[in-house]
Order: C-alpha cells, then sequence, then structure tokens
C-alpha cells in the first residue's frame, strides 16, 4: 500500500531516467495524470498511456532524452507532502531555475505549471519541482 501516491510516482519517474530506460509504470491516479500532462507539456517526458488490466489501471510512461542520450529529468523533487503542505502565492511562482526548471502547481484552475499560475494570477499547493 503506498501512502504518498506522487511521492512514490516521482521516485519511479527519477530512478528510470538514472538508469535511462525508456518506458517505466506508474500507479493509477487522476494527480498523478495532471502531473504528467505539465511534463509532457514542457518536454521531460515523450508519452504516457493508461493501461487497463484486469481491472486495475496503470500508467506507462515513456520517458525522453536528448540526443546525446542524457536525461531531460535532472532532479524531481516532492515539495508539499502529506505532513507539510506547501502554499505559494502568486508572486512566488514567478520563474524556477532561471526558466529552466517547473514547479507543479494544484491552483483552483486544475494542475498547471508555475508559469501559467502566474499569468493567470492564482497560487496554489507546490506538488513537485522538475528539472
Amino acid at each position: 500500500m503506498v501512502n504518498d501516491i506522487i511521492a512514490d510516482s516521482l521516485t519511479r519517474l527519477r530512478n528510470a531516467s538514472m538508469r535511462r530506460l525508456e518506458v517505466t509504470n506508474l500507479y493509477y491516479a487522476k494527480i498523478v495524470v495532471s502531473i504528467l500532462d505539465v511534463c509532457k507539456a514542457k518536454g521531460f517526458v515523450k508519452d504516457y498511456n493508461v493501461n487497463d488490466k484486469d481491472g486495475k489501471q496503470s500508467i506507462s510512461v515513456q520517458l525522453a532524452y536528448d540526443e546525446r542520450g542524457y536525461p531531460l529529468i535532472n532532479e524531481i523533487k516532492r515539495i508539499s507532502k502529506p505532513g507539510r503542505r506547501v502554499y505559494k502565492g502568486r508572486n512566488e511562482l514567478k520563474k524556477f531555475k532561471n526558466g529552466y526548471g517547473t514547479i507543479v502547481v494544484s491552483t483552483s484552475k486544475g494542475v498547471i505549471a508555475n508559469e501559467d499560475a502566474y499569468k493567470q494570477n492564482v497560487g496554489g499547493e507546490a506538488l513537485c519541482s522538475i528539472w
């Protein structure tokens, strides 16, 4: 039983990226799919598919690499945890790692990247950071 499905998914992505695997499998949750949408839009993952096997859903993620074979995910961290929630206002979400990284934020307008949250003038719970 996984208590924090977001942390488990990020750890699986981090480990697969370090081992330079093409595909990794994650447990299914709507929030994980939303985070993967942001990762796909920013180019950190190529694609993902939701698989249904024997009534249990899982997510198959294709990781992205550059032309030299290096992973595009250098670091992926959980910011807000079940024991300590972290909320950020609009002004705290302007840039991360000089624009090279992304903070995934859960807002009232959905799970979006920090630049989009800044443009839409909303803050929210900072789920994870990727660069």
